[in-house]
């Protein structure tokens, strides 16, 4: 049986070569991670810009909806869809105006 005599065995002094590679590695990966972004929360305004355009998408549709539903509920054609969409839009631009008013910090 032939043994494994690398020289790694875990007790002894560790290669300068591996340990120089280790740091490079990290530092390869902390740099590739600061680059794409993968390292930081997403920042307050961009959380701030999905909540304006989920505003500006579920305000009006959400208005629609409901106008369609109670127009065919009632049988009246188009003056509830378009009452209600047009109140889901004025609700939408309302809570932009309030998400404005905060700060991004």
């Amino acid at each position: 049986m032939m043994s494994d005599n690398s020289g790694q065995d875990g007790k002894g002094k560790s290669d300068a070569r591996l340990v120089s590679l280790d740091m490079q590695l990290k530092a390869a990966r902390k740099a590739e991670a600061e680059r794409s972004g993968q390292d930081q929360a997403p920042a307050k305004g961009m959380r701030q810009g999905n909540r304006v355009l989920t505003e500006l998408i579920a305000g009006p549709a959400g208005g629609a909806l409901v106008g369609w539903v109670l127009d065919r509920w009632l049988g009246i054609a188009p003056a509830l869809l378009l009452t209600c969409m047009f109140l889901g839009i004025a609700v939408a631009f309302r809570n932009i105006i309030k998400i404005s008013a905060e700060r991004p910090d």
